[in-house]
């Protein structure tokens, strides 16, 4: 995988150094034509000299929010834009990515040096704040909802900046990294055989004293929410890294290092969830069974969870639970279970809204939507794990299952976490009583909802 993306990187620093001698002169903050992916020159403060590359979709929102998205060794920020998923889940859901190119191209990030594991300290992590300074100041982005991402080598920066920096960024997902400071040789882009190879092992309180005691000292305000990303079969960065990043965070976020939930909400992923005391995820880890250092897979659902984790798709990823009625908005009726059933396996329908129990829905931090009737609580849930349309919606005893938790998005559709596919009110239907069921989202006004 590393020898394809140094193929792949050489050919679009080619491609690039015509781009650049064809731009001389053009202004240092240039708006993006058609969701191009744009390069800015003098955007501040840049030690190491890094290459800055935005995505502005079309579609993009009033104050919107900013990913930082790092490459791996041997990419760059142009690569990582065409072989990820997050420039589309940009154009849907109208976030902001910051694509970095190290320097020299092709190169690791500075995860090693002194200068790079303290805050302000210099080296790559200054520039990369930079970036995020002047996205702030010349596209309107929202200083308060700010996060970070990375594979590999990027995956590593994701950890350094979520340390080094805990008041910038809300969240963070880290593909294939290995823990702040695990990296540590002194020098810059140094590489650390041991850590790489996954035998250096710390408790989780020496993890958390690295974090508190080195990359900004001092700090004791909020610390970002962190998703975690490994293949088991991953002979880079070794899969124990998984569990030593999962100590450190943890540790930092105050949380149990047991965790409070585990599933599987796709073949072969296994989930883990570190809540806090209130519910909601602090941590949240992956460890795909067979995969290689090739994570996050392009085509699959691996950048959609980590936005979602972050709430940059307007899910629930950083907010508290909701909870309310849930309005079909064409039909100017609420979500209701007939009759405030407590049989399981009841379709769920539409119907005049009361304020009853039976149309009070929770949205909660495990993205299950919750109704509490009879005494007991149940989820929404696809019937038979459906991933077709014309699945029927009903409801089941609460299982943690993939098919009973649900995206809340911005734009007012409420899709299945398993198949994608949206709460629809079968044939657009205004009438009491019509039935709820999964269908492919068209934008239809039978798919639009409010909860609350």
């Amino acid at each position: 995988m590393l020898r394809f993306r140094y193929l792949r990187s050489c050919l679009l620093g080619v491609l690039l150094a015509v781009v650049a001698a064809i731009g001389v002169g053009l202004p240092a903050a240039p708006q993006a034509v058609a969701a191009s992916l744009t390069q800015v020159t003098n955007f501040g403060t840049n030690p190491t000299n890094l290459q800055m590359y935005v995505y502005v979709p079309n579609s993009v929102k009033a104050n919107p929010s900013i990913l930082l998205a790092l490459h791996g060794c041997q990419g760059s920020g142009p690569y990582l834009y065409s072989s990820t998923d997050f420039g589309s889940l940009a154009d849907q859901n109208g976030f902001i990515v910051i694509y970095p190119s190290t320097n020299p191209g092709g190169s690791c990030w500075d995860v090693s040096s002194d200068q790079a594991l303290r805050r302000n300290g210099g080296s790559d992590p200054v520039g990369l704040m930079s970036m995020i300074t002047y996205t702030e100041q010349h596209y309107g982005g929202n200083p308060n909802a700010v996060y970070v991402t990375g594979e590999s080598s990027g995956g590593m920066m994701t950890n350094v900046m979520l340390a080094d920096y805990p008041d910038v960024f809300k969240a963070g997902a880290a593909f294939m990294g290995v823990p702040y400071h695990c990296f540590y040789t002194g020098s810059v882009r140094g590489w650390n055989g041991p850590c790489a190879g996954g035998q250096v092992s710390m408790t989780p309180q020496q993890w958390g004293d690295l974090v508190r005691g080195d990359a900004d000292p001092g700090y004791s305000g909020p610390r970002p929410r962190v998703q975690l990303w490994h293949g088991t079969n991953d002979t880079t960065l070794n899969y124990n890294n998984l569990g030593e990043e999962t100590k450190q965070w943890t540790n930092v976020l105050g949380v149990s290092q047991t965790a409070s939930s585990t599933d599987s909400p796709v073949a072969n992923w296994n989930r883990s969830r570190f809540n806090n005391s209130s519910g909601s995820t602090q941590v949240e880890t992956y460890s795909i069974v067979g995969a290689g250092h090739q994570l996050p897979v392009q085509g699959t659902q691996m950048a959609a969870y980590a936005i979602h984790f972050m709430g940059l798709d307007g899910g629930s990823g950083t907010t508290p639970a909701t909870t309310g009625a849930l309005h079909a908005v064409g039909a100017g009726k609420c979500l209701d279970d007939p009759n405030s059933t407590t049989t399981l396996g009841t379709q769920q329908q539409i119907y005049s809204c009361t304020g009853g129990a039976n149309q009070t829905w929770t949205h909660n931090s495990s993205n299950q939507l919750t109704v509490t009737v009879g005494g007991g609580t149940l989820c929404l849930d696809a019937n038979s794990k459906g991933t077709t349309n014309g699945t029927k919606v009903i409801v089941w005893s609460c299982n943690g299952q993939a098919n009973q938790q649900w995206n809340v998005n911005a734009n007012g559709t409420v899709t299945s976490a398993q198949s994608g596919l949206c709460l629809d009110v079968t044939g657009a239907s205004t009438a009491n009583g019509a039935l709820v069921e999964l269908w492919s989202c068209n934008g239809g006004s039978n798919q639009h909802w409010t909860l609350g």
